[in-house]
């Protein structure tokens, strides 16, 4: 083994500790959305910097600023804020690019219900459980944490979680869908198309508007969330299983899943 006192094994040491210590990264994150920091600091487009008695102040009449600095200086070294120092000592805070995606827009989306939908407690209850994915791979995570209910049934029963689910997914698509809509043409000669796992039908409403030859548009998801999409032109909400069929058509149209309890599945 190296000398332990060489600058590879401290540095060594210094990263295991970091990665020890990741929660508090997505658990801040959770807390400045809970407080509504993100849109706060917006303030419709202006990002003033605040100190955080000056944003605490502007999400609830009562609180530790010093708590909430806490967090704000430990999100600032990942990039979510821009620290200002004022004439020395004051600190306050603005929004980075990163920040910003937590911010809702004119149509009401953002990032930050897909933060929240990453760790509710259904979900953080299965972490602590993946060694045993390992040992026993017949069942998983969630499922042990939570009394036996599959992830998509749990979803299916709970109301708050679903409708967060696709808050989360439409926030993302959204955005997805406008950069992947500027510069592909791959839906060129496809009158019929399925999105697998479309939640809300965001995803298709775009690629039927950009591309009116797509004739028809079927949102292909689990029969619980597509009984809660919003009728949209040309698009037929389907629910089903994708693991024992899909509907029919030209080409199917499939976003990278990367939700904690497809993660945790796929273990």
């Amino acid at each position: 083994m190296a000398d332990e006192t060489s600058e590879t094994r401290n540095n060594a040491r210094l990263a295991i500790l970091e990665l020890a210590n990741m929660i508090s990264v997505p658990m801040s994150l959770n807390a400045i959305v809970r407080l509504n920091v993100p849109d706060t600091l917006w303030q419709s487009g202006s990002n003033i910097p605040l100190s955080a008695s000056e944003i605490l102040a502007r999400v609830q009449s009562t609180g530790d600023a010093e708590n909430l600095q806490r967090i704000l200086r430990m999100l600032t070294s990942y990039d979510v804020f821009t620290e200002h120092v004022i004439n020395g000592s004051e600190r306050k805070y603005s929004l980075t690019e990163v920040g910003k995606t937590l911010v809702t827009d004119q149509e009401g989306l953002s990032y930050a219900p897909y933060v929240l939908q990453h760790h509710q407690d259904a979900l953080m209850r299965s972490w602590p459980l993946v060694h045993e994915a390992v040992i026993d791979p017949t069942v998983e995570p969630f499922v042990k944490a939570n009394g036996g209910e599959s992830a998509y049934g749990y979803y299916g029963e709970n109301h708050e979680m679903n409708e967060l689910m696709q808050k989360a997914m439409s926030g993302v698509s959204v955005p997805f869908m406008k950069a992947i809509l500027d510069g592909y043409d791959g839906f060129d000669g496809v009158s019929r198309l399925v999105d697998v796992g479309g939640s809300a039908g965001d995803c298709l409403r775009m690629i039927l508007q950009k591309h009116p030859h797509v004739k028809e548009g079927i949102n292909f998801d689990l029969p619980e969330v597509v009984a809660k999409a919003p009728v949209i032109s040309g698009v037929k909400h389907v629910g089903g299983d994708m693991f024992k069929g899909i509907p029919v058509a030209d080409a199917i149209f499939m976003k990278v899943r990367r939700f904690l309890f497809s993660n945790l599945n796929d273990v």
